[in-house]
């Protein structure tokens, strides 16, 4: 039987080590110990930002110096072919697995995280992520694409998914008071999971080659394992709060907040209420136009500004010698790190300003500043200001990653903390969905564009207008949230007994600190902080580098 040590906390007999009971933190807990914890797995997981570092590897894996290309040759007989190399557009379609798995795995599991709690899915994710990229790394080795798409793309797109939405509901509750604070610590560790994956990839990708080897599976095993650790470091670290639990000395605001409410949506009602699907919208169309551009940040910047980016501004990009095109891709790398780096640093960013000023005040901000930026995007390449132009996309990249972070604190506010990371994961279809129609608007007008005969640093000019549009729709849809209606709040003694079938124990029903308090950064803390902080600071540092060259 389970019961209340003195503290509070729940006193644990024959649980497994990855069930829910067997995390329920005790006296002295400190609750800043579960942030590093999800950021062990988000940095890992948000290395499928950065995969593109692959492609082009991989598109000469037999030829090695140059892609060995067999014409006519279609995608089904490129999935099992082992004597061609495969096309990029074809390894290209890596991020629509990643993002389509993701949003569906989340939306088909959430539920069962909240039953087991975030140790086990952490663990699930763990092996989905690094066995993906193990089996990916296999795939490779024996040329079989196919193989790659289901061990990276297919298997790694469930643990994406299990890891993205594991420390969602945990956070939420362990940081009451500084709910989009708590997410967005954690969240922005899946924007920077690119800035150390992708040059740890390449430094094993130079480590590994050789004169008949490009040495990428070697690094997609060696990183399958890395990201396994990190990802299992971070699982056992989670803890969840005693049910009741409340930080030392805080009670909720006196002031009643109407878009925030005290009260309870069960997970099988939440997508039936309107606000679900408004909500739904408004991420969709702000990762629709966010993610479109991330997709097309280094082509866009060299057609746009060309000679500009090297000292020679006369020179358009078709009279660009090969040599200076190579100089001018690596300036557009630096400026795709940028544009991480702001993703990153906006998802903290604008979700502790959410705590603030309120996550629809919020995503107002959102819309209504990338309606301007996105305006203004084409007025600025025609200045032939590269420096407003790409401030202007920063801004707007830093509020891509914010909607992300802020998200999950405005379902917590719309349906309340109970089933928060399920009905999280449901609305991650919103993502899958703006993964394939963002890249697809901005590629194939500038496919359409250039057939016209439309000069290339004019290519996205209709294209920024049209994400203008797409913002406007998000901001019709968070205007129209409101509270949800009553009727389909939960009792009291509907949310008791599910709290009590988790703690196994109608004893549990408690309000209180325990004994954990509000918590700070102690040793044990700043510890586990400097643990994940150290790689991110390396590649902030690699970010910075590269960016410096736009200028």
């Amino acid at each position: 039987m389970t019961t209340l040590d003195s503290a509070g906390a729940v006193a644990r007999g024959g649980e497994g080590i990855l069930d829910r009971e067997h995390t329920i933190a005790k006296a002295g807990f400190n609750r800043w110990l579960v942030p590093p914890a999800a950021l062990c797995i988000h940095l890992c997981i948000g290395m499928a930002y950065g995969f593109s570092v692959f492609w082009l590897p991989l598109s000469r894996a037999i030829g090695v110096t140059t892609s060995k290309v067999c014409p006519d040759m279609s995608l089904v007989q490129e999935l099992f072919t082992t004597t061609c190399d495969w096309k990029v557009a074809s390894l290209g379609w890596m991020y629509t697995l990643f993002f389509v798995l993701l949003g569906v795995s989340a939306a088909m599991w959430g539920g069962w995280l909240e039953r087991v709690g975030p140790r086990k899915a952490g663990v699930v994710a763990a092996a989905c992520w690094g066995g993906g990229l193990l089996l990916g790394a296999f795939g490779i080795y024996i040329h079989q694409l196919w193989l790659l798409w289901l061990g990276s793309g297919v298997i790694g797109g469930v643990g994406l998914g299990l890891g993205y939405i594991s420390p969602v509901s945990t956070l939420v509750k362990w940081f009451p008071d500084r709910r989009g604070m708590a997410t967005g610590m954690a969240i922005m560790g899946f924007g920077g999971g690119a800035m150390i994956g992708a040059p740890l990839a390449n430094l094993l990708i130079n480590y590994f080659k050789t004169p008949t080897d490009v040495g990428v599976w070697q690094t997609f095993a060696t990183m399958g394992v890395i990201y396994f650790v990190f990802m299992m470091i971070g699982a056992f670290a989670y803890r969840v709060s005693p049910v009741g639990w409340q930080p030392d000395g805080w009670t909720p605001p006196a002031k009643a907040n109407a878009m925030i409410s005290s009260n309870n949506v069960h997970l099988k009602d939440a997508h039936k209420t309107p606000q679900f699907w408004l909500i739904w919208g408004v991420l969709c169309l702000n990762v629709s136009a966010g993610i479109g551009v991330i997709g097309m940040a280094s082509p866009m910047l060299q057609e746009i500004f060309a000679g500009k980016l090297i000292g020679m501004p006369s020179l358009s990009f078709s009279q660009l010698s090969v040599e200076q095109k190579t100089a001018i891709a690596g300036i557009a790398a630096g400026f795709a790190g940028l544009l991480s780096l702001f993703n990153i640093g906006g998802r903290f960013f604008w979700a502790s300003l959410s705590d603030h000023i309120g996550r629809k005040a919020t995503y107002y901000c959102f819309f209504l500043l990338g309606i301007a930026l996105y305006a203004l995007a084409p007025t600025f390449a025609n200045m032939g200001s590269k420096a407003l132009f790409v401030g202007a996309f920063c801004v707007i990249l830093s509020m891509y990653g914010g909607g992300f972070a802020t998200v999950p604190a405005y379902l917590a506010d719309m349906f309340g903390t109970q089933f928060v990371g399920a009905i999280h994961g449901r609305l991650l279809t919103a993502w899958s969905t703006a993964g394939i129609i963002g890249p697809v608007v901005v590629n194939y007008i500038r496919e359409f564009q250039l057939a016209a005969g439309v000069p290339r640093d004019k290519l996205y000019d209709t294209t920024m207008y049209i994400l203008c549009a797409m913002l406007i729709g998000g901001l019709i849809c968070n205007f129209l949230i409101k509270p949800v209606d009553h009727k389909w709040h939960m009792s009291a003694d509907e949310v008791a007994k599910l709290q009590a079938a988790s703690a196994k124990s109608e004893a549990a029903i408690q309000h209180g600190s325990f004994g954990i308090g509000k918590g700070g950064f102690d040793a044990r803390a700043a510890l586990f902080w400097a643990f994940v902080g150290v790689p991110l600071a390396w590649g902030v540092w690699k970010t910075l580098e590269s960016a410096m060259k736009i200028f």
